[in-house]
């Protein structure tokens, strides 16, 4: 299960999606978010379907690495579909006490459903092809102008690309040490709910441990560097948009806005 966990991989290539500045990247999944939110009928979710798989197409990310990384939320998704399809009252198809399944309920369930899985997806395809480094440069110049309100938008950005990077690692780490100690003989799978959490303790309290000597060995390699904030920083790699840049985020406009307008005329 936790070799499923593929949040905060980087996946190197040479496609347009590893080539867009990501700038562009970010404010797409923004316009990707919206569009799934607001999209509501069979056709609108066709086009956002569409959308998806042509960008997991550029991006050559194959459709292993993405069905992977819905694994480790698989019972949330399920749990999501059951609520709506159990609990959404319209034209009752079947009943059972306070449970029923209606109509709505079934529309309502598979959209829940599709939209998360899309969302999930979507925005992993945002970290597979992009370096942490790029996104942290993207996100601290697309909220630059919050530096003006003394947001500290570089330690912020830094901060999140530190955990991206580091969330592949911690769970390499969290797979040794549950190696080890079934080798030791400890068992994580049997006994109720309480046991398993209790079988939990030999794990965390090592990792708890190597997570505190990695984040202290990380300070003073950034202070061994020189590092004292971004004030008066440079990049060695500046971020530019080129053409494909503008023309991606024209075509990201159009299928978001389509999408809404399809609602608003009940499409």
């Amino acid at each position: 299960m936790l070799k499923d966990i593929t949040l905060g991989q980087y996946f190197p290539g040479d496609t347009i999606a590893h080539r867009l500045d990501p700038r562009t990247k970010l404010l797409l999944v923004v316009l990707y978010i919206v569009g799934l939110f607001c999209a509501d009928s069979v056709l609108t979710y066709g086009v956002m379907i569409a959308a998806f798989l042509i960008c997991a197409r550029v991006s050559k990310v194959g459709a292993r690495a993405l069905v992977r990384g819905l694994k480790p939320v698989l019972l949330i998704i399920l749990f999501t579909g059951i609520l709506n399809l159990f609990f959404t009252p319209g034209d009752y198809l079947w009943q059972f006490g306070f449970l029923h399944i209606s109509r709505q309920g079934i529309a309502m369930a598979v959209r829940m459903v599709l939209r998360i899985m899309l969302l999930i997806m979507g925005t992993f395809l945002l970290t597979y092809t992009t370096s942490p480094i790029r996104l942290t440069d993207g996100l601290e110049r697309l909220l630059g102008g919050l530096k003006k309100i003394h947001v500290p938008v570089h330690e912020l950005a830094m901060m999140m690309s530190i955990a991206l990077r580091f969330i592949p690692t911690l769970i390499e780490e969290t797979d040794k040490i549950m190696s080890a100690q079934k080798a030791r003989g400890a068992d994580f799978e049997s006994g109720n709910l309480f046991h398993k959490a209790k079988a939990l303790i030999p794990i965390l309290v090592p990792l708890f441990i190597s997570a505190f000597r990695r984040a202290d060995e990380l300070a003073v390699a950034m202070e061994c560097r020189c590092y004292h904030g971004g004030e008066g920083r440079t990049k060695l790699n500046p971020l530019k948009y080129a053409a494909r840049d503008y023309w991606t985020l024209v075509c990201g406009v159009v299928v978001t806005a389509g999408v809404i307008a399809l609602g608003r005329f009940g499409f």
